[in-house]
């Protein structure tokens, strides 16, 4: 067994973030609880009546990912219903769509080779062989390809 002398540092590991820090930084003078964070940005705690770890890492994960405007839905769909609370009056201040002026400089467009489209298409059907059903991706392009037909 190892001694508390052989072990590292923890943040020799993995980076340390303090999100209680973050939301005194963001919030100042507010109550900054994990229940006042949670009401704050709309995400559900319903499920902790006991203070547990597992649980408490969970929702403050949630939280984390509401008070930095990440990503708080696996859907790829662009409307405001799918679930990720980015819709009026659901609490959420995440990152807002921020329009880029007409004016700007044209984005430089880079095609993909025909090498990469290969490898690309290899992939999606090792994925669809995994999952047992067309990617999101492909399905997509096919609806998409019927819509313009």
């Amino acid at each position: 067994m190892m001694g508390s002398q052989d072990r590292a540092d923890i943040t020799q590991h993995c980076s340390i973030l303090d999100t209680l820090m973050m939301a005194r930084e963001r919030h100042p003078g507010q109550r900054n609880s994990l229940d006042a964070l949670c009401k704050r940005y709309g995400v559900d705690n319903s499920g902790r009546e006991l203070h547990g770890a597992l649980l408490d890492s969970e929702i403050l994960a949630d939280v984390y990912l509401a008070m930095t405007g990440g990503q708080t839905s696996l859907s790829l769909a662009g409307n405001a219903s799918d679930g990720n609370g980015s819709g009026e009056g659901s609490g959420n201040r995440g990152s807002e769509i921020r329009r880029l002026p007409a004016d700007r400089k044209p984005c430089r467009i880079i095609r993909a080779s025909e090498s990469e489209l290969a490898e690309h298409e290899v992939r999606m059907s090792t994925i669809a062989k995994a999952c047992g059903a067309s990617p999101l991706w492909v399905q997509m392009l096919e609806a998409g390809a019927q819509a313009s037909s």
